[in-house]
């Protein structure tokens, strides 16, 4: 834990520039309706914007003249602030969640392990199958591999692989991802 003075958050720096802090000396206007003024001079465009009790807000910089809307800056960021939200909330987010197993892992200990792996590919996640080998278990790794396609053969109806078993190591793994509803 770090001690001293406390942290401030930062604000992060405004995206658009608004009202003075445009810089350019001539602008492409749009007002509030989407309607285009023409290009004019920034103040001729803050008076505009003035008039409507609005602000002027630069949209796009790098075009030529920049291009300056006629908006209500606090409106917009509020609804750009609402849209990521909802982006957010629906995105989805695949965990990947791991089984470890072992070349002599008993039948009813596999049948848990299927279990919970049936478990993690209903909910949406991918499940990476590990087969650990310990001291000179490495012998077994041709079983060890048959032993994993079975896994995958049991889990058909809910999964597929994604990546066949593969040896690095101590270590053989297989990715099993969730079948696609079509």
């Amino acid at each position: 834990m770090r001690r001293g003075r406390p942290q401030e958050k930062k604000e992060e720096p405004e995206a658009h520039r608004l009202n003075r802090q445009i810089r350019a000396p001539r602008v492409r206007v749009i007002d509030g309706e989407g309607n285009q003024l023409g290009i004019m001079t920034v103040p001729e465009a803050l008076d505009q914007a003035r008039d409507s009790g609005l602000d002027l807000v630069e949209v796009s910089p790098l075009a030529r003249p920049p291009v300056c809307r006629i908006m209500d800056y606090g409106r917009f960021k509020y609804q750009q602030k609402k849209k990521t939200q909802e982006a957010k909330k629906h995105q989805t987010t695949v965990q990947i969640k791991e089984i470890k197993v072992r070349p002599k892992t008993d039948g009813h200990d596999l049948e848990t392990k299927l279990r919970q792996i049936r478990s993690f590919l209903e909910e949406g996640n991918k499940v990476k199958v590990t087969m650990r080998f310990r001291g000179r278990e490495i012998i077994y790794a041709e079983r060890a591999m048959e032993m994993l396609f079975q896994i995958g053969k049991e889990i058909g109806e809910l999964g597929e692989i994604e990546q066949h078993p593969n040896l690095m190591g101590r270590n053989m793994s297989m990715l099993v991802v969730p079948k696609t509803k079509k």
